[in-house]
């Protein structure tokens, strides 16, 4: 593959694309295990037949490991929305139901969300009497089978020139409970400081999908505490706002 046009880079990977594929390329610090674990994830939600890249190959380049996609074309839903901010509350009817799409979605062997979370928050600083708090907490939320995307925010969604949605990026993908990755979109955009578009969403998701908001409230410290393990400084500062679990109750 030819490494010339690059169309992301981010901490850890850059992505490049030749002709109708995509090449991303991790940096030599980046573990391989995560590398064919993410590999693994897209090739086992593609098996659904939802609209994702496919994997064509997982190699080397330059001794770097790299995972090798179909290229989409399109633009992404984030894009489309700073295009046409009055367009808002169309593009979220739209994003919200790609989610539950996902969600209505089974992949028995991708990793389940409670043992995902539950090593996340052994893995934080937090104090040993809000983990166990949390820890309760997780274990006695409904134990669902759903696909979850994990990262589900409007960059990771491209609109090709037909109008097909298409999903990227499913490292993060597990099964499990459909609200907590409602918790972790609202999440996202609060990080976002997008405050009105996350409320929007929220009230949107819960009522497309008959979901009592304050269920959704429960699972926001849980997913706080799981994703402030590799936050960017400030990242975490906000996400560990959100994990007094008191608040809650």
């Amino acid at each position: 593959m030819k490494l010339d046009t690059i169309l992301a880079e981010r901490k850890n990977k850059k992505i490049y694309k030749d002709g109708n594929l995509v090449a991303k390329v991790f940096d030599e610090s980046f573990p391989k295990s995560d590398i064919l674990n993410e590999a693994l994830n897209q090739a086992r939600v593609e098996e659904t037949g939802l609209n994702i890249p496919k994997v064509e190959e997982v190699t080397k380049i330059d001794g770097k490991w790299a995972i090798i996609s179909t290229y989409i074309e399109g633009k992404t839903l984030a894009a489309l929305i700073a295009e046409n901010p009055d367009k808002i509350d169309e593009y979220l009817e739209l994003f919200v139901d790609i989610q539950i799409k996902i969600l209505n979605q089974k992949a028995p062997l991708l990793n389940k969300l409670k043992d995902k979370m539950n090593r996340k928050i052994n893995e934080t600083d937090l104090d040993a009497t809000t983990r166990y708090e949390l820890h309760t907490r997780l274990n006695s939320m409904p134990k669902h089978t759903k696909v979850c995307h994990g990262d589900f925010n409007p960059s990771n969604v491209i609109i090709t020139p037909d109008g097909t949605p298409y999903v990227l990026d499913w490292s993060h993908a597990t099964q499990g409970n459909g609200s907590a990755d409602a918790a972790r979109t609202y999440l996202l955009f609060r990080l976002n400081k997008q405050e009105d578009v996350a409320e929007k969403y929220m009230k949107l998701f819960c009522e497309k999908t008959d979901t009592a908001r304050q269920y959704v409230n429960e699972w926001l410290p849980i997913v706080a505490a799981s994703q402030s393990v590799k936050g960017k400084p400030e990242e975490r500062e906000f996400l560990l706002s959100w994990v007094n679990v008191c608040d809650y109750q």
